[in-house]
């Protein structure tokens, strides 16, 4: 059964820094694509950023591009979002995703129903 369990959220002041973790366990993910996503209150879920296990390759979305930095650990099976200068707008539930990669390219890797397995979501909150 696969499980991702998200950690590293909190309370920052905008400019600052965090470090995201999703711990995936469950199968082997080298045929995975992993994605973040968020949803703030009202808003529906977007994608953030996306890796694929095995290539490393990587997109994000244009609101994070050059703030955001998504790597993965093959050793530990976590996935991570390093977020730097945070702006207050980057406040919401971030959510880890797994997709199965021929899943993920034929639907879109910035889709919601491209991915088959969610983690619970750990909130990010920027102070002005």
């Amino acid at each position: 059964q696969v499980q991702l369990v998200e950690s590293g959220g909190g309370l920052v002041q905008a400019g600052g820094s965090l470090r995201l973790s999703c711990a995936a366990s469950g199968r082997t993910f080298s045929s995975y694509a992993m994605g973040w996503f968020r949803q703030a209150p009202g808003k529906e879920r977007e994608f953030v950023a996306n890796i694929m296990w095995s290539t490393g390759s990587t997109s994000y979305a244009d609101s994070v591009k050059g703030r955001f930095t998504i790597s993965r650990d093959n050793v530990k099976n976590t996935v991570y979002l390093q977020m730097n200068s945070l702006k207050p707008e980057d406040t919401a539930v971030y959510y880890c995703a797994a997709g199965l990669i021929d899943t993920v390219q034929v639907r879109g890797p910035r889709r919601i129903y491209s991915y088959d397995y969610w983690g619970q979501g750990t909130q990010v909150t920027v102070s002005s």
